[in-house]
């Protein structure tokens, strides 16, 4: 199986699984372990993503109480943080996987690295499914059905564009065509030593 058929096959089961509750505070029950590193780490990155997903929905209500809205923009914070230290692992991965290859004269490098191409393809996923919900919806117009039935098409052409450029790109790393160079975000809004209002607070 291709890399990126094993992937949206985890993704998507950990979306089935977090909606057999539907709800953020679930706690994640892994199905993979990590004898089984890479599928541990998709399955886990996509859960951060669906939960993430549905913090976006809640804090965009209208209605929502400012001091409500204000805790969840911090678990929102968190999740980013989360999100980014489980590309940062899978990347991890990917350059062990390509450590043996011999980099050929001239070899590229590509514009992102593969886990945050896997980043989109996760996002893509939930967008996917949740595309099919509103196409699904009972209560909803012909009308926005068939306006989300477009969206989904587009999305799905997408998914089959994005397989093909992954697995190309995994196949250069592979060859030698292309080389892995990883740099670690370095995000700032979270660390207490960089984010001036974090660190003006300690004085």
């Amino acid at each position: 199986m291709k890399f990126t058929e094993r992937a949206w096959e985890i993704f998507n089961q950990s979306i089935q699984d977090y909606h057999l509750a539907d709800d953020v505070h679930q706690t994640i029950n892994n199905r993979y372990d990590e004898t089984n590193l890479i599928d541990h780490l998709l399955y886990k990155k996509n859960w951060i993503d669906t939960v993430q997903w549905h913090l976006e929905d809640i804090i965009r209500d209208p209605a929502i109480d400012p001091v409500e809205a204000l805790k969840l923009k911090r678990w929102i914070d968190k999740s980013n943080q989360e999100r980014t230290d489980m590309v940062e692992y899978i990347d991890s991965w990917f350059l062990q996987q390509y450590a043996h290859v011999e980099i050929k004269e001239g070899a590229k490098i590509n514009t992102e690295s593969p886990a945050w191409a896997v980043d989109r393809f996760s996002i893509l996923s939930l967008k996917v499914y949740h595309m099919q919900q509103e196409v699904d919806r009972v209560d909803a117009s012909a009308e926005h059905k068939a306006a989300c039935q477009l969206k989904l098409d587009i999305l799905k052409q997408q998914h089959q564009d994005m397989s093909i450029a992954i697995e190309e790109l995994l196949n250069d790393f592979e060859a030698g065509d292309k080389y892995m160079k990883v740099y670690k975000q370095m995000k700032m809004y979270n660390d207490e030593d960089l984010n001036p209002v974090l660190y003006a607070s300690k004085k």
